[in-house]
């Protein structure tokens, strides 16, 4: 592989005029696809296998008319303090908001509070249900501002009003993100190589790598159903590992142009080493992107096959158009140095002792107590792991200054926690001798069970079979008791069939959000076990070893332990919630385990094989087993920090972003981003492999014959070199 890789940078250096064209010519050609091909993106959740959607695909096939995938609204309004909303003046505001509620754009239905009893028994606040006509996807601006219109018109006549539920989410939250994490990897590339060219190029290569694949993705809406939040996990993934792989040729053509070369000997070079590193670390990402696969739920499987496509295409172009552009650079990209910038070239061997040398000699000097002290420490960030909770955060867990949570608190003021999460229970009787009666049983069931604060009359089809029941528990949607309650009134439910033949589900927003996360839960094995699983192969073909692999995939779950600890220290136990502006503490969000295990064992792998490689190539080259692992780090450990920092920046904006799910993904993904790099890969990694020497590299002679040989530390590239010279050598005397 390293010998095609240094004919490939070496073509592609030569013929850059046509690299080039040809992918500007790409560029061009998905921006007009997506321009002419895309279609609306679509955020239906859906989790096939589970009650609550089986339950969701009954109601839309009897109850036509209900249209289940609507979104809704609820209207909040209480009285000035002293008053109630009895007075006449203020329930004819509360009328007239709900006459102009009724009048707006794309409403279905509004229950008026006085006539649908959701007055509180003090009087003082009411709550209005908004029901349209379309989802939240197709819910349009001039409805939506309609909503908040209302809203202002009772607040003119002296009520306190505010909105609550899907129709009053901002849907613009969060742009513009990723250009923050643009310019902190400028300033850290910048600092890394002292040139405005050199920075540049990873850049530019990231870039032009996730609009392609943000163009194609957008191209297939127009054929195939995708979620808005694939986009924007692609785009983040890709621009971490365009910039990381790019990185990582450019550090590695530096030097090689150091050494004496030529730009197109060097770009060759830089290619047949760092770029088999390269291809392996993006093939280990796009393994743990397109395992989500496996959880069996559209929306994280679209999304992992989005950002895998994404990771391929900054493979591609690092190692294609990468190697043309330093063709176009030339020299230059030694050049445009900052002043007053002094930056060493990370790979250079002219015997300076640097801090990564210095680091890396302390660790193989001392590396059983370094190994203890940094493993000790990582399971004292681990031990909160243990009293992890998986939920799916709801808007009691937003911002206090938002609309959504005001309106959350005050129907938990006026009417208790489980009316911000109502339980819908669905009674099938088709299969029933007496439907009617089945129906009875059920509400007779279900007000008799414990935790159960109000059972609405049920609500019959027109066909007479199917009957829907409102059930609000005593508790909050992401209780603990909530989540009981489902699984008794499903427990009974069979007992019900049993007895009348008619079958009894749980669905609505809180169930769902219940079988998520249990779902969730139960893929977490098995994913963890696939994805680590296929890259322990990987990594066994990369480095020829056993020990390396095994290593690795250790170590990755010592990040995953201190990570998760952290969060929960964080966000379940309160811990530095001043600090981070943290308002209320509550569940991680279900879908982070399965996330955070995709998104980080790919970088993960990204530190793992840019690191080791340089230590086996040293090691294939001839060092002691000692000098492999210190000048392998020396190598490495420059662009490994830059890369981390980046991603530690970027992740760290969204902390102080006021929305509890993005600010836990932002915590945990900055935390396994820093635990990774400089605990375990620069840490843990070194001693081991100091600890352990020579016998690193061991593989049985059968598994060695079994496995291909893809040398990516160079050794076949060396020979062929050195045969290649010696030809030239001897081309004269034979003329």
């Amino acid at each position: 592989m390293a010998t095609f890789l240094y004919r490939l940078g070496r073509f592609s250096y030569r013929r850059r005029k046509i690299v080039g064209a040809i992918w500007l010519a790409l560029v061009v050609l998905f921006g007009v696809g997506a321009s002419a091909l895309s279609g609306p993106t679509q955020d239906s959740f859906e989790i096939p296998g589970t009650e609550s959607q089986e339950a969701f695909d009954l109601l839309e096939e009897r109850f036509p008319a209900a249209n289940a995938e609507a979104t809704s609204a609820r209207v909040v309004f209480a009285a000035p303090e002293g008053e109630t909303l009895a007075d006449p003046g203020h329930q004819a505001a509360v009328s007239d908001v709900v006459a102009e509620l009724s009048a707006a754009p794309q409403v279905a239905q509004v229950a008026d509070p006085f006539q649908a009893g959701t007055v509180s028994d003090d009087g003082t606040i009411a709550y209005a249900q908004v029901n349209y006509t379309v989802g939240f996807v197709d819910l349009t601006d001039e409805a939506q501002q309609a909503l908040f219109d209302a809203a202002d018109s009772g607040r003119e006549a002296g009520l306190r009003v505010e909105i609550g539920g899907e129709a009053a989410t901002d849907a613009e939250f969060g742009g513009g993100t990723e250009f923050v994490g643009v310019a902190v990897a400028a300033v850290v590339l910048i600092i890394t190589f002292g040139s405005l060219v050199a920075a540049g190029l990873p850049l530019l290569t990231a870039i032009l790598g996730i609009t392609i694949g943000i163009s194609a993705i957008t191209a297939a809406t127009g054929f195939i159903d995708i979620g808005s939040e694939t986009s924007t996990l692609a785009l983040m993934i890709g621009l971490a590992v365009g910039i990381d792989y790019a990185l990582f040729i450019v550090s590695r053509y530096r030097h090689e142009l150091s050494a004496g070369r030529d730009g197109e000997e060097a770009a060759g070079r830089a290619l047949g080493t760092a770029g088999s590193a390269v291809i392996f670390a993006g093939l280990t990402v796009m393994i743990a992107m397109a395992g989500l696969s496996v959880v069996n739920i559209p929306m994280l499987t679209e999304m992992g096959l989005a950002a895998a496509l994404t990771v391929g295409m900054a493979v591609v172009i690092a190692l294609s158009l990468l190697p043309a552009l330093l063709g176009f650079a030339k020299h230059r990209i030694l050049g445009g140095k900052i002043p007053g910038l002094k930056v060493r070239d990370p790979e250079a061997d002219d015997g300076t002792v640097t801090m990564g040398r210095r680091w890396a000699r302390f660790i193989a000097r001392r590396p059983v107590p370094v190994l203890i002290l940094a493993a000790l420490g990582m399971l004292v960030l681990a031990a909160p792991v243990t009293d992890l909770r998986l939920g799916l955060p709801g808007e009691g867990s937003l911002s206090p200054e938002t609309t959504q949570r005001q309106a959350h608190d005050l129907v938990v003021e006026g009417f208790g926690e489980g009316f911000n999460g109502p339980l819908t229970v669905v009674v099938d009787g088709a299969g029933s001798a007496d439907a009617q009666a089945a129906m009875d049983t059920a509400v007779a069931t279900l007000r008799s069970m414990d935790g159960v604060a109000q059972v609405s009359p049920p609500m019959v089809n027109e066909t007479g079979d199917t009957a829907i029941v409102n059930v609000v528990p005593d508790t909050g949607p992401v209780s603990s008791e909530t989540e009981d309650l489902v699984h008794q009134i499903r427990e009974q439910g069979q007992v019900l069939t049993e007895q009348t033949g008619a079958s009894v589900a749980v669905t609505g927003t809180t169930a769902i959000n219940i079988d998520f996360s249990e779902k969730m839960s139960d893929a977490l094995v098995p994913y963890l076990s696939l994805v680590v699983g296929l890259s322990l192969v990987l990594l066994m073909v990369v480095f020829r070893s056993l020990l390396v692999p095994v290593k690795a995939a250790l170590g990755f779950l010592f990040t995953m332990g201190a990570t998760f600890g952290a969060i929960v220290a964080v966000f379940q136990w309160g811990w530095l919630n001043g600090l981070l502006g943290i308002e209320q503490t509550g569940p991680i969000i279900s879908m982070l385990p399965i996330f955070l295990i995709g998104v980080v064992f790919g970088l993960a792998m990204d530190y793992e094989v840019f690191l080791v490689t340089r230590m086996r190539e040293e090691h294939v080259h001839g060092s002691g087993p000692t000098e492999s692992v210190v000048t392998g780090f020396q190598h490495g450990a420059r662009v490994v920090t830059a890369a981390a920092v980046i991603m530690i920046s970027v992740f760290s904006g969204f902390i102080f972003s006021g929305e509890d799910v993005i600010m836990q993904i932002g915590l945990a993904l900055a935390a396994a981003v820093a635990f990774d790099a400089f605990v375990v890969r620069m840490t843990i990694v070194p001693a081991v492999m100091a600890l352990v020497g020579s016998r690193a590299w061991y593989l049985p002679r059968w598994l060695d014959r079994v496995l291909p040989n893809v040398d990516v530390e160079g050794e076949k590239l060396t020979r062929f070199l050195a045969d290649e010279a010696e030809q030239h050598e001897l081309e004269p005397v034979r003329g």
